[in-house]
C-alpha cells in the first residue's frame, strides 16, 4: 500500500514539474517595410533605371541625378588642397640653401657698412669737438651709423629665423589647412555619389516619383522599394497569454488560401503597454479585455507572402506547470 501511495505521488509531482505546451493562435495583417530612395541634394533626374514592380537588390544603381555646379566645385576644392598641400610641403622642407646663402650675404654687406659708418663717427668726433666739422654734419654721421646697425641686426634675426627653420606652429597650422581642403573634398564627392541612387534594401519596387528631366528637391522620393522578403505582422494576445510569450520564439502562419503551407517566423517584439481596454479597469469583464500587442516577422523566399492579407498566427506557449 505504501509503495502504490509512493508511485502515485511520483507521478503527479512529474506531471506537475514537466509544463504542457498549448497553441496560442490570432490573426493579423501582414505588412511590409517599405524604403523611399531619395538624395540629400537636389538634381535633376538623368535616368531612371527601373520600374514599377521590378526586383532589385540591395546595391542595384536605380536612377541617376545631375547638378550642374558639382563638378566644377569638385574641382575648386581639388585645387584648393593641392594649394594647401604645397604649402605644407614648403613649411616642412624650410628654408633653401640659396636663401640661407643671400640671406648671409646681405648681412656681410650691412655688417660692413655699419662699421664704416661707426668708423666715419669717430674719426669726425674730435674734429667736431675742436668745431672743425660743423654740429649737423656730426649728427647725420652718427644717424647714420644708428640706421645702419639696425639694418645689420634685424637681417642678423632673419638669418637666424632661416637657418632654425619653419616653426612647429606654423607646420601645424598648415596640416590643419591640409585636412581641412581634403575634408572639403570628401564632401564634394559625396555629394556627388549621393547623386546616384542605389538601392537600400532587396525587394521590389513598389513607386516610382520621378522621370527623366524633372528636378527634384532634397529628400524628395524618387522610387520606393518595398523589402518583400522579410513581412511583419501585429498581432494582439490577452493579459493570460502574453506571459507565455517570448521574443525569439519560433511561429507559424497560416494563408486562408493555402492551408496546407506554414511560414515560419518569430517573435521579434512584445508591446509594454495594453490596447483595447478602458482607461481605468475596474471589473473582472474589463481586465479580460486587455490585449497587448505581439510582432512577428516572416521571412519568405516564396513570394506567396503579400502586404496586406490576412494571415494566422500560431504561437506554441508553454503552459505554466501547476502546483502539487
Amino acid at each position: 500500500m505504501r509503495t502504490r501511495l509512493q508511485l502515485f505521488w511520483l507521478i503527479a509531482l512529474t506531471a506537475c514539474a514537466k509544463p504542457s505546451t498549448a497553441t496560442v493562435e490570432a490573426t493579423g495583417t501582414l505588412e511590409v517595410v517599405e524604403v523611399d530612395v531619395s538624395s540629400i541634394t537636389p538634381g535633376r533626374v538623368l535616368k531612371v533605371l527601373v520600374d514599377e514592380g521590378a526586383d532589385v537588390r540591395a546595391g542595384d544603381t536605380l536612377a541617376i541625378l545631375s547638378s550642374p555646379t558639382l563638378s566644377a566645385d569638385v574641382a575648386q576644392r581639388e585645387a584648393k588642397a593641392a594649394s594647401t598641400g604645397a604649402l605644407l610641403q614648403e613649411a616642412e622642407r624650410g628654408p633653401r640653401t640659396q636663401e640661407v646663402a643671400s640671406a648671409a650675404g646681405e648681412l656681410a654687406a650691412a655688417e660692413a657698412a655699419a662699421e664704416r659708418a661707426a668708423k666715419d663717427v669717430e674719426r669726425l668726433r674730435p674734429l667736431a669737438a675742436k668745431q672743425t666739422v660743423s654740429a649737423q654734419d656730426f649728427d647725420a654721421a652718427r644717424a647714420v651709423t644708428a640706421s645702419t646697425a639696425g639694418h645689420r641686426d634685424a637681417l642678423r634675426a632673419q638669418l637666424q629665423l632661416l637657418r632654425e627653420g619653419t616653426r612647429p606652429e606654423r607646420i601645424h597650422a598648415a596640416e590643419a589647412d591640409v585636412q581641412g581642403a581634403r575634408a572639403s573634398v570628401a564632401s564634394a564627392l559625396a555629394t556627388a555619389r549621393d547623386l546616384v541612387l542605389i538601392s537600400p534594401v532587396s525587394g521590389t519596387v513598389t513607386a516610382r516619383s520621378a522621370e527623366p528631366g524633372e528636378v527634384i528637391g532634397a529628400g524628395q522620393p524618387a522610387l520606393t522599394v518595398a523589402q518583400t522578403g522579410r513581412q511583419t505582422v501585429r498581432v494582439f494576445v490577452s493579459e493570460a497569454v502574453l506571459p507565455r510569450v517570448r521574443v525569439g520564439q519560433n511561429v507559424h502562419g497560416l494563408l486562408d488560401a493555402f492551408p496546407g503551407h506554414e511560414f515560419k517566423g518569430r517573435v521579434i517584439a512584445l508591446s509594454t503597454q495594453a490596447e483595447f481596454t478602458p482607461r481605468v479597469a475596474l471589473t473582472e469583464k474589463e481586465r479580460a479585455d486587455l490585449l497587448f500587442g505581439v510582432k512577428v516577422a516572416f521571412s519568405d523566399s516564396t513570394g506567396m507572402l503579400k502586404a496586406g492579407l490576412p494571415i494566422t498566427v500560431r504561437i506554441d506557449a508553454p503552459v505554466p506547470a501547476a502546483k502539487p
